[in-house]
């Protein structure tokens, strides 16, 4: 691409951005403040689309509002999030891979079933990714976006009396969260260290997964290498075979950006639509 055009398409994105800026802060029904990044994220997962963007995010924040407790009531310091952090890891990894995609680990610490509570679980993932959309995917470029997601699952450790604690709920608005309303674009979800039992539990889940994610699902069903295709070793801990450093480290990085960002998670500026069904007279909902 020439000089000449790269100037013309960071002209046209700072002149979208600029009027992004301006519909959100104009929006009623949207909260009253996004980070400058985040908005960034949302324009490039729609490839620069504004009016795609507006709707993405119209979607985002109503999903939030009609489920406060995932997305809005919370805290990354108090009890639940001990108790989830305590037992899980929920880790956005360093770097991008060669084709910019942002990688995420999920695993258990703890086996035991007792220690999983569904609802709190995912509350803590939230407040994860929605700390790292607002810091650079990568620290030797930091104004590069990544170009989607990838997640890996941990399966190791999984037994159907985790699979029983499942609220139908909670994985619904999750489901729902990630296909319609995630400001990234997921291209992979990578499940390694698979039971044997792994077909009860993939007809568990299954119902609640568009076909669209579904496809995206990969098992790693003998060993761990054939992860190595798709992610390279240099992004993921030492127990993984690669060379990213432990998790305990990896671990303290997260829980450290998550204290440093504890305000912005609990500030309702960023979050909190005011009576979102009572607009103008009429009622407004996107979801029944």
């Amino acid at each position: 691409m020439s000089s000449d055009s790269e100037s013309e398409n960071q002209l046209r994105r700072d002149r979208d951005l600029a009027e992004l800026f301006e519909w959100f802060a104009q929006n009623e029904n949207l909260p009253q403040e996004i980070e400058p990044l985040l908005l960034r994220r949302f324009y490039q997962c729609m490839y620069g689309h504004v009016e795609d963007t507006k709707k993405l995010i119209e979607v985002n924040y109503a999903l939030r509002n009609k489920h406060p407790h995932l997305f809005i009531k919370r805290d990354p310091l108090d009890e639940d999030s001990r108790r989830t952090f305590d037992y899980a890891d929920i880790l956005p990894l360093p770097g991008l891979t060669p084709d910019k995609y942002k990688v995420s680990l999920y695993c258990f610490r703890d086996f035991e079933p007792s220690k999983m509570h569904h609802t709190e679980d995912t509350r803590a993932f939230f407040m994860v990714t929605d700390c790292r959309f607002i810091t650079p995917d990568d620290l030797a470029d930091p104004e590069v976006l990544s170009e989607g997601e990838v997640q890996i699952f941990d399966m190791k450790g999984t037994t159907m009396r985790h699979i029983s604690r499942l609220t139908i709920s909670t994985l619904r608005a999750y489901v729902k969260f990630l296909q319609l309303a995630f400001p990234v674009r997921l291209k992979a979800i990578h499940m390694v260290n698979c039971p044997t039992y792994l077909d009860r539990i993939v007809s568990v889940v299954k119902p609640f997964i568009s076909e669209e994610v579904f496809k995206l699902i990969r098992f790693h069903t003998s060993g761990i290498d054939s992860l190595y295709t798709f992610v390279p070793r240099e992004m993921l801990p030492e127990e993984y075979g690669g060379s990213a450093g432990p998790l305990a480290t990896l671990r303290a990085q997260t829980q450290k950006v998550l204290t440093e960002h504890r305000n912005y998670l609990m500030n309702p500026n960023h979050w909190h639509v005011e009576k979102p069904e009572k607009r103008n007279g009429r009622s407004w909902k996107l979801f029944n």
